[in-house]
């Protein structure tokens, strides 16, 4: 099957097209007008999603050297996410359909973090999975595809808002998250001993005290001193949030007793978790899945994976398919 995949859930514009189980084209637009904002303005990012979404489109079928015609179903994401950038992408992917006569499948933005893994590993199942981006942080019992148990949420804050907030504490450009890991590499984990809040019991998490912690902690020091220990600071933070995910993944992986695990979401990307995670496959002997780095953030490629899993199925929509700003 040749399956056109399309993302535009929050502020990347993005088209990919799949055939046979593998990425022919992943093209992403990403959108640099909210940066001076320190973070995605709503109305701004449908705009930009309406500028650039044909010519992504474009360019993601011309790189796979097919064109419509030769496509079999249009996947596109119908939610989690902001509003008007789903509806940007949702109303592209109808017109499309109804242009040129392609079935339609609506995609759940987190289930296609999941099925990235499998873009290049085997599909698997029953699997654990930790979901972990800068809206969502979760852990899931998959026990088939698309039949999914929550094991644990976020209780305040996802851990990926976390590096991103903290980051903006720490003077980093917008989004946070990869310059903390960019500048965690060199500093001292221990150099202040940040709270891992609800490591020790249960599977959800929490991650509004770990900000608070660390305004108070930074409001108490001389001027200079983000500067002087910025490497430092930024370990200390990626140790407490990592070792709160791999504690919690581990719990989840005993607590199920499955074979495989993975991890998923743009935090995946995070290089101090993907050694913890990496450390914890040995020892508790399980197959490890962490997407490739292109499919960690958020990209057309595993919409258009996820979509191939539906269309195997017989999961096809019609044109009353909304999209929601909240999915289960």
């Amino acid at each position: 099957m040749n399956i056109l995949g399309i993302e535009s859930s929050c502020d990347d514009t993005a088209a990919a097209v799949l055939s046979d189980g593998k990425i022919l084209s992943n093209v992403i637009a990403s959108q640099t007008v909210h940066e001076q904002f320190g973070g995605v303005v709503p109305e701004l990012a449908s705009r930009a999603h309406n500028k650039t979404i044909w010519a992504t489109v474009d360019q993601a079928l011309e790189t796979s050297d097919l064109s419509m015609d030769q496509i079999d179903a249009i996947a596109v994401a119908k939610g989690p996410g902001l509003m008007g950038s789903l509806l940007v992408g949702l109303g592209f992917a109808k017109g499309l359909s109804l242009s040129w006569d392609k079935p339609l499948i609506g995609v759940n933005h987190i289930d296609a973090h999941m099925y990235a893994n499998f873009i290049e590993h085997e599909e698997v199942f029953p699997f654990v999975a930790l979901i972990v981006s800068g809206g969502h942080t979760r852990l899931v019992h998959v026990t088939k595809p698309f039949e999914h148990i929550v094991l644990g949420k976020t209780r305040d804050d996802a851990a990926g808002e976390a590096f991103d907030k903290i980051g903006k504490m720490l003077n980093l450009p917008y989004p946070g998250g990869p310059f903390v890991d960019k500048h965690a590499k060199s500093g001292n984990p221990e150099f202040v001993d940040f709270p891992r809040a609800m490591m020790n019991k249960g599977l959800d998490f929490s991650f509004s005290g770990l900000k608070t912690s660390v305004l108070y902690h930074l409001q108490k020091q001389d001027d200079g001193y983000i500067e002087k220990h910025l490497d430092d600071l930024c370990a200390s933070v990626s140790a407490a949030i990592t070792d709160v995910l791999t504690i919690k993944l581990r719990r989840a992986v005993r607590k199920t007793g499955v074979k495989h695990v993975m991890v998923a979401g743009g935090v995946s990307a995070n290089s101090m978790l993907r050694a913890k995670v990496q450390a914890m496959e040995e020892k508790e002997n399980v197959n490890l899945m962490i997407p490739a780095m292109e499919y960690c953030t958020d990209n057309a490629a595993m919409i258009a994976k996820a979509g191939e899993m539906k269309a195997r199925l017989g999961q096809y929509d019609g044109m009353e398919l909304k999209p929601f700003a909240s999915l289960k």
